[in-house]
Parts: C-alpha cells; structure tokens; sequence
C-alpha cells in the first residue's frame, strides 16, 4: 500500500513509523501549542495524506503522553475522501498545563480497512443471551 503525504507547510514534519513493525505512524505538530487543564485545542501538522478508498486512518494517543502529562485525542477518524491538513484535537485531562513545542510527537495513526455493509430497517432483531443488557450487565 502506498500512502501520498503532501507537506503543506515546508516546516511540517513528515510523520513516521519509530520502529519496523509499529502499528501507529508518530505525527507531530507544527508549531508550539500550550494546553491548560481541561482545555481542548487542535494541534496543526501542516500535513495532508491520500488514503486509500477502504481505509481509514485512526487517531490514537501517544501512551507517554497519556500516561505521564494526561493528554487525550479526540475526534481520531480520518476518512479516505478527506484531503485537508490533518489537525489532532487533544484535550488536557492533567491538572497542569503540558506545553508542545515544534516538532513534538503529539499522536499516532494506525491505518485499517473498513467494511462498508448494507443497512436494512428491520421490525425486530435476534435474541441473544445478552439481550439488551449494558453498561455493567456482566457485573464486576
């Protein structure tokens, strides 16, 4: 499979893959952003990316990051029709404001093909042993 990047800033940093074999490809961000507690910001990479029709690219943390300063990605869906500049929402669940500078790793993408099924209403659905139990129903 082959992936097209398109920089759209010279100063982005092209995203990587840290080791052979790694899932998630490491974006990093543009330029410095400071996120306070609880604030949710978007994290500019000055870069595009062509996928494929039948796959996607999901965003995930950085397990560093999450971990040891509280940062979380949000809105992590790229779809392949989508050509504009690849933003990360992160949001700062820490107590401290976590400063980003140019350049940091700020989330990975792990790339997988999707299945697009056919949606049909229906009146009813099949039983199952779970039923319409959630949240919890399996106990501790």
């Amino acid at each position: 499979m082959i992936i097209k990047i398109k920089k759209l800033n010279p100063e982005a940093k092209l995203p990587i893959y840290a080791h052979p074999g790694d899932a998630g490809m490491d974006f990093f961000a543009l330029a410095e952003t400071e996120i306070k507690p609880g604030e949710v910001v978007r994290v500019k990479t000055g870069i595009a990316l062509e996928l494929p029709v039948g796959y996607v690219g999901l965003i995930w943390d950085k397990s560093g990051l999450a971990a040891n300063h509280g940062l979380k990605t949000m809105a992590g869906v790229l779809d392949a029709g989508y050509r504009g500049e690849l933003q990360i929402v992160v949001t700062n669940l820490s107590k401290e404001i976590y400063s980003i500078k140019k350049h940091d790793k700020v989330a990975q993408m792990l790339i997988q093909r999707i299945e697009s099924p056919e949606l049909i209403e229906v009146d009813e659905l099949s039983d199952t042993s779970r039923g319409e139990g959630g949240f919890g129903s399996t106990g501790k």
